[in-house]
């Protein structure tokens, strides 16, 4: 056993984080240890995040987890899409972001992109460090255990507010566990590849991919911290005595 990854690799046996914890603590992480997760463990999340509420309990949510071999074939067909130039041919079935940007999003969005990449040292206008991070993405940032939501096509906007639910009790049961996560919405764009590969039917809206796994602490892009936003920005209090 490599001496290095064994000191560096946390037991998640072993950890057991509070709610409170697990919600401090979870971040999305981009660079992972090849430490295997077992499939008993991924089930267990699983489990709990099911517990998230959904509109009349409809449980709209669809979950394709996969390892291994085919976790890496997924990563092989989509970056030789992306070296034969056929990335513009993929394109998601719906919009993340609004058409027109506008603050305070923007900013936001702006600020965690200039520090995600000056703690990777590639500086504004290096486009093939820039590319080749952004590739890391369909590697699941080197996870060993890639997972893949979707939805039945003729669910309306409430089951997407119930997956995003399931999404986040996910992350923060994996957190729970010791583990770390990144949700991942650019898997979208590559509905095309990822049918097949998958059996995903043609009636199912591929929403986004998460990224499993142990975090790499060594990893530079590990120690970015994303601000949040004070209740007090984003919430109003009405009827609360002094």
């Amino acid at each position: 056993m490599d001496s290095t990854l064994s000191s560096k690799r946390p037991c998640s046996d072993a950890v057991r984080l509070s709610a409170d914890q697990a919600l401090r603590t979870r971040r999305s992480v981009r660079a992972f240890l090849p430490t295997p997760v077992p499939r008993t463990e991924v089930e267990e999340l699983l489990a709990l995040a099911s517990r998230s509420p959904s509109g009349s309990n409809i449980q709209p949510w669809k979950v394709h987890v996969f390892s291994g071999a085919l976790r890496q074939r997924i990563t092989r067909e989509i970056w030789a899409a992306l070296d034969a130039g056929r990335a513009g041919e993929h394109k998601r079935e719906w919009n993340y972001y609004p058409q027109q940007w506008r603050e305070p999003y923007l900013g936001r969005r702006r600020k965690i992109g200039w520090d995600m990449y000056g703690l990777l040292g590639i500086p504004k206008g290096d486009f093939a460090r820039t590319e080749a991070q952004r590739r890391q993405n369909y590697d699941f940032f080197g996870a060993p255990v890639g997972m893949m939501f979707t939805l039945d096509e003729d669910m309306e906007i409430g089951s997407w507010l119930d997956l995003g639910i399931f999404l986040g009790s996910l992350a923060v049961a994996a957190r729970g566990h010791g583990l770390d996560t990144c949700p991942q919405a650019a898997f979208a764009d590559f509905h095309r590849i990822l049918r097949p590969l998958l059996g995903i039917p043609d009636n199912e809206i591929i929403i986004c991919g998460m990224a499993l796994g142990h975090a790499d602490s060594d990893a530079p892009v590990n120690r970015l911290r994303t601000e949040r936003a004070a209740p007090g920005q984003f919430a109003r209090f009405e009827g609360f005595e002094e």
